[in-house]
């Protein structure tokens, strides 16, 4: 049962919304039909919670957030059931906007764990994002756009629709991202272009000198060695067999993509 003690007396909540146990609910906050919002989450002030929005636990959202509203397309009509799911323990600063998903595609935005969104930031409909990362004031998705674990965004970073970030890559500020990310990789640029790995961002994450000299010689096969796109899969197959992150980077580009990736 919500505490009433911590919900503002301003604050408006749907009859069908349901609240866990310890939520903080501040002053002009709304929360929409059929809303879940989980133990420990915090409303900070002005924040709207759309309907058919599921929040974990241990979130914090920042004043004039707005999440789970109907998606900026012009297909949706009134009657679609989509949904917004976000995880646990995410932090989302102020002005940052998530919409619910379409029903062209599976009906469902969806963000994962610890993530921290800073100001500014929008994630459009049907976006996959997952846990761990990292979006810099501004960075923004558009639609269908998938950002894998541990991913940093540059601040004001556009993503292209249906476009694919993978695990561990960063954008540097004001970057164009028109095709895929692989893994691990550094993009950058109005039209951003490869520009070495991830190295600090690997570091962080305890890998180990030989790991990290792994993923430049991966890299210097997928960008550096003149080589086809299969050829430089066979390559870092090699490579991955001592070190098996890289086969998330073989997997990456194994997926028939409609991007193509940073050249």
């Amino acid at each position: 049962m919500p505490n009433q003690d911590l919900i503002h007396p301003t604050a408006v909540i749907h009859e069908t919304a349901e609240i866990g146990e310890n939520v903080t609910i501040g002053p002009f906050c709304i929360v929409g039909a059929n809303s879940k919002i989980g133990d420990g989450t915090k409303l900070i002030s002005h924040v709207v919670i759309g309907a058919d929005t599921t929040i974990g636990k241990d979130n914090t959202f920042y004043q004039f957030s707005s999440i789970g509203e109907v998606p900026q397309d012009k297909k949706f009509k009134e009657g679609d059931f989509t949904e917004l799911h976000i995880g646990d323990r995410n932090t989302i600063r102020e002005y940052v906007s998530i919409n619910r998903g379409t029903v062209q595609d599976a009906s469902l935005t969806k963000m994962g764990h610890d993530n921290w969104s800073i100001a500014t930031c929008h994630i459009a409909h049907d976006c996959i994002v997952g846990s761990r990362t990292i979006f810099a004031n501004g960075a923004s998705l558009a639609g269908h756009a998938i950002i894998e674990d541990d991913v940093i965004l540059g601040g004001y970073s556009m993503i292209y629709q249906r476009c694919r970030v993978g695990e561990g890559a960063i954008t540097g500020f004001s970057s164009g991202i028109h095709r895929d990310v692989p893994p691990f990789i550094t993009a950058a640029g109005y039209r951003a272009e490869p520009a070495g790995i991830n190295s600090e961002g690997l570091r962080r994450r305890s890998f180990d000198a030989d790991a990290i000299s792994a993923t430049k010689k991966a890299y210097k096969a997928l960008y550096r060695q003149n080589l086809t796109l299969q050829e430089a899969i066979v390559e870092i197959k090699k490579l991955a067999v001592e070190f098996p992150h890289l086969q998330k980077m073989v997997d990456f580009l194994e997926i028939d993509t409609q991007r193509g990736i940073v050249r």
